[in-house]
């Protein structure tokens, strides 16, 4: 038997003491109780939504648009005649350190989500986790601005630091999904904290854009707009964090004797997938979520590649793009949650993945040198890139076992950001077979295909069932 969290059996006991009670004041105490509870729990939910609110800026405007292009650079200030540096005395070639930190970033977040997610789920205490995550994130990012010159070694550790601690972070703050939302309100809680994030990342670009663009006008350098707009994100992401921390509330879990002790990185992970085998249906649909998520991360990372090498854009073309998928994905979050309601979260993923399918496919005929297809491409991935992710991430709370949220969740988080590479080495290999980016980008529909196949495969309502959850009326 696991660790559950006490809140579970509040509403029984409710119902318990009502019926003890008379039908006077009794029946009217367990009504103000069940509004009293009810406003705590959208309380808890207005909360969580900050969260996405506050870090999803650092995804951004960080990782998308900032940080790889200037620290590849300062890395270059930094290399010896042959173009190499020298970090801990291994010679890197200086335009592939930012790729190398962010791998090392995935490794660390793989040792440490597993690690974090069964301690959340041992003690009941999510916030102080989630706080210590979100201001050592917070921290890095804000300490970019010190990268002037040629402190390349300071980026890689901060780039290393923030991305963990945003991986860790979000482990902890999905996992209270199931806790602050009832069974038929996920997919809308969820598709609404998505449509925070994405509201605020495009905010944060646009004022981050007029600072870039417009640096000389106000006294700058580019390379000091730069470091403004990587520490602002910082500075924003700790200053909602607040938000979260505040309304957000840990519960009590019954501990399980015979529970094992929480282990080491790889050795918490393995547990935790051997207790994932006694939930098969879980683990099916995490296969199929690692399928097409891939898909997706990939078509994030090489659009902008597919746009400047074969559509021959302007890097200001593609920095609109990027803001208008940001734009466009708070509609398609928040439109997409709504037909999860008449259709069930699992047809509206998957009519999601056709949709993918299709846009992949008309990118291959983009003609070159015409930003308006390449606009459209992005409205088309903005409006079923918030929604896919928003109501994956609700659909697998469904598939949980009470009291393995944050155990679970690393596991979700991992298929999200750490194995996210097969999709960029099958886009790779087809470039380099093929010498057509055209070719390149449209082997990425193999991901969304076996993905919808895979999902479809998933009978859902029995997997809500064997995870001992209640099944929601649409799902």
């Amino acid at each position: 038997m696991s660790t559950r969290t006490t809140d579970q059996a509040e509403p029984a006991e409710a119902a318990d003491r009502g019926d003890r009670d008379g039908p006077g004041d009794g029946g009217e105490a367990a009504e103000a109780g069940q509004a009293g509870e009810a406003a705590a729990r959208r309380r808890e939910q207005r909360g969580w939504y900050f969260y996405d609110f506050a870090c999803s800026v650092y995804s951004t405007s960080v990782l998308t648009v900032f940080i790889g292009p200037y620290l590849t650079s300062v890395a270059k200030k930094a290399a010896d005649s042959e173009g190499f540096v020298h970090p801990l005395g291994i010679p890197v070639r200086a335009g592939s350190f930012f790729a190398y930190s962010v791998s090392l970033s995935v490794i660390v977040a793989v040792l440490v989500m597993p690690l974090v997610g069964a301690l959340a789920d041992r003690t009941g205490r999510k916030k102080p986790l989630l706080a210590a995550a979100a201001y050592t994130g917070a921290t890095a990012a804000a300490g970019m601005f010190l990268l002037g010159g040629d402190r390349y070694l300071l980026g890689g550790l901060l780039l290393v630091v923030a991305n963990a601690s945003l991986a860790v972070s979000m482990v902890l703050y999905n996992s209270y999904l199931p806790q602050i939302a009832g069974p038929d309100e996920r997919d809308a809680v969820s598709s609404r904290g998505w449509a925070f994030g994405y509201t605020s990342g495009a905010l944060v670009l646009v004022l981050n854009l007029v600072l870039y663009q417009g640096h000389e006008s106000f006294g700058l350098t580019e390379g000091m707009a730069v470091r403004i707009c990587l520490a602002s994100a910082g500075l924003w992401w700790g200053a909602f964090a607040i938000i979260p921390l505040r309304r957000l509330r840990d519960r009590k879990v019954v501990r399980d004797p015979a529970a094992p002790a929480v282990g080491t990185g790889w050795k918490q992970l393995v547990a935790t997938l051997k207790d994932m085998r006694r939930h098969p249906l879980t683990l099916s649909f995490l296969l199929a979520y690692l399928v097409y998520n891939d898909g997706v991360q990939t078509v994030i990372s090489q659009a902008s590649v597919y746009g400047s090498e074969e559509l021959k854009l302007e890097q200001s073309t593609l920095i609109v793009a990027v803001l208008l998928v940001q734009v466009l994905a708070v509609a398609g979050a928040l439109g997409m949650g709504r037909l999860a309601r008449v259709y069930g979260a699992k047809r509206t993923i998957l009519g999601s993945l056709a949709a993918w399918t299709l846009t992949l496919t008309a990118g291959y005929f983009l003609p070159a040198r015409t930003p308006v297809w390449f606009f459209a491409l992005a409205a088309m991935i903005g409006l079923v890139l918030g929604g896919s992710q928003a109501l994956s991430r609700s659909l697998f709370s469904h598939l949980v076992p009470a009291g393995k949220e944050a155990e679970y969740f690393s596991a979700y988080e991992i298929s999200d950001r750490g194995v996210a590479w097969v999709g960029p080495l099958v886009f790779g290999l087809t470039y380099q077979l093929t010498g057509s980016y055209r070719d390149a980008i449209v082997s990425l529909v193999a991901f969304f295909a076996l993905g919808f196949v895979l999902l479809a495969r998933v009978p859902v309502r029995r997997a809500v069932e064997a995870a001992g959850n209640p099944v929601p009326a649409r799902i």
